[in-house]
C-alpha cells in the first residue's frame, strides 16, 4: 500500500500526455519550482543557523533560565507551520494589534498615515520567518544530543593551540555537527515541502499548492499527478541526502572523555543570551499562542457559544485520528516485531517501506491514491450493485476510509520507530528463556513483550494522534463532502478572514500539539541524565 501511490505516479508521468508536460513547462513550473527552491533554501538557512545556535547555547553555555530554555526550545514544534501563519496573518496586519500599537505609540491616526509591511506582504521573506519558527526545532533536537555526545577534550585541544571559544566552535564544532545539522535540515525542508497552509495563506504558489489548485480549482488530475512527480524527485534528493548524513553521523561520533562543562556567564553576556535564547520562543509560540487565546476569548465573550459545526468538526477530528491511530499501531507492532525476530529476512525492507510514506508530501500521496481507490471503489460498487442491488456509491473516496488509508501510510513510520526502539530495549535474554521452557513466540509476546512496551505504546499512539489531528494536506484532499476537521475548519475561516471563529480551532489543535513536546522533553531530560551518569 505505501508503494502504491508511487507506482501510480510513475505511471501516469511515462504513459500521461506530453503536450500537458510542454503546457507545465511553459506556464506554470517555471514560477513555482523558482518559489518551492527559493522557500527551501531559505528555511535551510533559517532553521540551520537557529537550531544550530540554540543547541550550541544551551550546551556550551551556563545562565538564569537555561533549565527551562533547554525544554522551551522545543515549543514551536507544537505550532504546525499553517497555524503560525494564520496567527501572524492576523497579528502583523494593517489594523492588527503589532502595528495599531506602534501607530499609537508614534501618534498616527490611522493605517493611512503610518503602515509597516504585513507578513503577506514580504513574500518568500515572510514564509521563510513563518516556517522556519515552526521548524528550527528539528535542528535543535538532532544538534544538540550531537553537542552532548563530544568529548570537552576537543574544545580544550582547540584552545590550547590558540583557538578562542567562538573559533573553536566554527573550527572544531561545526564540523562534527555537520551530519546532525543535515539530518535536522532535511526533516525541516520535507516539512516545508508537505506544507499546504502556511504557503497558500501567504501567497505564495509552491509546487504543493500547485497540486492542490490544479486538483480542486482547474480539476485537471492529470497536471498535478505530474508536478506530484517533479516533487517526488526532489524528495528523493534530500532522502539520499539525509542518508548520506546519518552514514556519516556513525562515524563522527567519538568516544566521550567527558562532557563538555558549560561556562557560566555574568552580567551582559548572561542578559544577551536569556534575551537570544527566549527571542525564538516568544515569537515562534508565546506570542502566537497568546493570540489565539485572546481571539477565542473575544469569539466566546461576544457570542456566548461556540458554533456547533466547530464542535462536529471537532468530533470529526478525534473520531478520524483515533481509527487512524489504532490501526497505524499495530501496523507498527507487527513490522517492529517481525524485525525483531530472526526469522523472518525483510523486516528491514518493511521498516524503509514505512520510512517512504512518512518522508513523501501528503499531497504527492493523495494524488497517487486518488486513481487506484477510484477504481478500486469503482469495483466494490459493482460487487454491490449486483449482490445487494445497492446503488452506485464511492465507498472508499466518499467516505472517511480514504483518510484513514492515507493517514496509516503518512504515519506508520512515527509508529513503527517508538515501538522498534521499545522492543530493542528489551533484552533477547528474555525471549531464550521463554524459549527454553517451552513458551510459543506468541505467549512470550503477550506475557512479556507487550507490558514491557507500555511506554512505547502510548508514546507511539500519542505522536500519531497529534500528527494525525494536525495534518492538512490530505485531508484537504481526500475528505468527503461537507467533511470538516479542525485543520480544514481554520483552513476555511483563514480563507474568509474570519480569525475569531478559526482561531478556537487552531487553539485545540495547539493544546493537543503541546503533548508530544512533553514526553520529547522528558525524553531529552532522561538522555542528558543517563549521559550525565556515564561521564562519572
Amino acid at each position: 500500500m505505501v508503494l502504491l501511490p508511487i507506482v501510480t505516479l510513475l505511471l501516469i508521468a511515462l504513459f500521461g500526455d506530453f503536450n500537458n508536460w510542454s503546457h507545465l513547462l511553459r506556464y506554470s513550473l517555471p514560477n513555482t519550482a523558482f518559489n518551492t527552491v527559493a522557500l527551501l533554501i531559505g528555511v535551510a538557512i533559517f532553521v540551520g543557523a537557529v537550531g544550530t545556535g540554540a543547541a550550541w547555547l544551551t550546551t556550551a553555555f551556563a545562565f538564569p533560565t537555561r533549565g527551562v530554555l533547554v525544554w522551551a526550545m522545543l515549543l514551536p514544534l507544537s505550532v504546525p507551520s499553517y497555524i503560525m501563519a494564520f496567527a501572524y496573518l492576523d497579528l502583523t496586519h494593517a489594523l492588527g494589534p503589532i502595528q495599531s500599537t506602534i501607530r499609537e505609540i508614534l501618534g498616527y491616526a490611522s493605517p493611512r498615515e503610518f503602515r509597516l509591511p504585513d507578513v503577506r506582504d514580504m513574500g518568500i521573506f515572510g514564509a521563510v520567518i513563518v516556517l522556519g519558527l515552526s521548524l528550527y526545532s528539528y535542528v535543535y533536537l538532532s544538534v544538540r544530543v550531537m553537542f552532548m555526545s563530544q568529548s570537552a577534550n576537543l574544545i580544550e585541544a582547540a584552545r590550547t593551540l590558540g583557538c578562542t571559544p567562538s573559533k573553536a566552535f566554527i573550527r572544531v564544532m561545526i564540523p562534527m555537527a555537520r551530519p546532525a545539522i543535515a539530518v535536522g535540515i532535511s526533516l525541516a525542508l520535507l516539512e516545508t515541502l508537505n506544507d499546504i497552509g502556511a504557503s497558500e495563506f501567504l501567497g505564495i504558489q509552491t509546487m504543493t499548492v500547485s497540486i492542490y489548485t490544479e486538483w480542486t480549482t482547474k480539476h485537471n488530475m492529470q497536471s498535478a499527478a505530474q508536478i506530484a512527480m517533479l516533487m517526488l524527485a526532489v524528495v528523493t534528493v534530500l532522502l539520499y541526502l539525509e542518508r548520506i548524513s546519518r552514514n556519516r553521523e556513525r562515524y563522527s561520533n567519538t568516544q566521550k572523555l567527558k562532557p563538555i562543562e558549560p561556562v557560566r556567564l555574568k552580567g551582559m553576556r548572561a542578559t544577551l543570551a536569556i534575551i537570544f535564547g527566549w527571542l525564538p520562543i516568544f515569537v515562534g509560540f508565546f506570542f502566537p499562542a497568546s493570540y489565539l487565546i485572546y481571539e477565542s476569548y473575544i469569539r466566546i465573550d461576544n457570542y456566548g457559544h461556540v458554533s456547533s459545526d466547530l464542535f462536529d468538526a471537532t468530533f470529526n477530528t478525534f473520531m478520524l485520528a483515533t481509527i487512524a491511530t489504532v490501526i497505524t499501531v499495530l501496523l507498527g507492532l507487527i513490522i517492529a516485531w517481525v524485525v525483531r525476530n530472526p526469522r523472518y529476512k525483510f523486516g528491514k525492507i518493511l521498516v524503509r517501506l514505512a520510512t517512504i510514506g512518512y518522508a513523501v508530501p501528503a499531497s504527492v500521496i493523495s494524488i497517487g491514491l486518488i486513481y487506484p481507490l477510484g477504481h478500486i471503489d469503482n469495483y466494490i460498487s459493482s460487487v454491490m450493485e449486483f449482490l445487494l442491488n445497492a446503488p452506485p456509491q464511492l465507498y472508499i473516496t466518499g467516505s472517511i476510509a480514504g483518510l484513514v488509508i492515507i493517514y496509516v501510510i503518512r504515519f506508520l513510520s512515527v509508529s513503527t520507530g517508538a515501538l522498534e526502539a521499545g522492543l530493542s530495549r528489551i533484552p533477547l535474554s528474555l525471549d531464550d528463556a521463554a524459549k527454553s521452557l517451552g513458551v510459543k513466540q506468541g505467549k512470550t509476546f503477550m506475557k512479556i513483550h507487550l507490558p514491557l512496551l507500555k511506554p512505547a505504546l502510548g508514546a507511539a499512539a500519542l505522536l500519531v494522534f497529534v500528527d494525525s489531528m494536525k495534518e492538512l494536506s490530505a485531508t484537504l484532499l481526500l475528505r468527503p463532502l461537507s467533511f470538516e476537521t479542525l485543520s480544514t475548519w481554520l483552513y476555511a475561516e483563514a480563507a474568509r478572514e474570519t480569525y475569531e471563529e478559526g482561531a478556537i480551532a487552531a487553539l485545540l489543535i495547539v493544546l493537543v500539539g503541546i503533548m508530544p513536546v512533553i514526553f520529547l522533553a522528558r525524553t531529552q531530560l532522561r538522555h542528558a541524565i543517563n549521559h550525565h551518569e556515564k561521564s562519572q
